[in-house]
């Protein structure tokens, strides 16, 4: 049976935390990286698609043969609606009717997943794990040195990097948490 960890982040951006999660992946056959792509609660985030753009960056830095993103969050998405995690491991599920599915979420997240659609069903159909970073570097963090001008090179991928940088991403005082 296929093992599939279904990883959903803002990626705001990639950031060296979110790698050390993806490395502690490794024994899935599967990893699915998932960008938000409209926050349920809120959060302010670059546009859609300059996001995946990072991601798409991200897993070829990490060379990960297990890694790809996910578009099924865009799939399901309904303009000025949120997309559920219930929707996006059903529609996941429905793709890979056979594998086990474990939804991986920061430990942030963790403490407030009582507040997830259907998320006692959630744990009666799937597995969910909370996986903290092994590398203290938050998106954050990035978005935070990028606004003062600070360099960012060890706080994400060369590739993440050299498009932040060179695109001018999060450097106009970007108010997202």
């Amino acid at each position: 049976m296929k093992k599939i960890a279904v990883f959903g982040s803002a990626f705001n951006p990639p950031s060296l935390g979110h790698k050390s999660v993806i490395e502690s992946l490794s024994h899935f056959d599967l990893v699915l990286l998932e960008p938000s792509i409209a926050h349920a609660w809120g959060k302010n985030m670059l546009d859609y698609p300059i996001r995946c753009k990072l991601v798409d960056a991200f897993i070829t830095d990490l060379g990960l043969s297990n890694v790809q993103r996910s578009e099924q969050e865009q799939a399901l998405y309904q303009p000025e609606q949120s997309v559920t995690t219930f929707a996006l491991l059903e529609k996941i599920q429905e793709i890979y009717p056979q594998a086990d599915i474990t939804f991986v979420i920061g430990p942030d997240n963790f403490f407030n997943f009582a507040k997830f659609y259907k998320a006692q069903e959630i744990t009666q159909r799937w597995t969910v794990m909370a996986c903290p970073e092994r590398v203290k570097v938050r998106s954050t963090d990035i978005r935070e040195a990028l606004v003062k001008g600070q360099d960012i090179s060890t706080f994400t991928t060369p590739s993440v990097n050299e498009i932040l940088v060179r695109e001018g991403l999060y450097q106009d005082s970007f108010s997202g948490n």
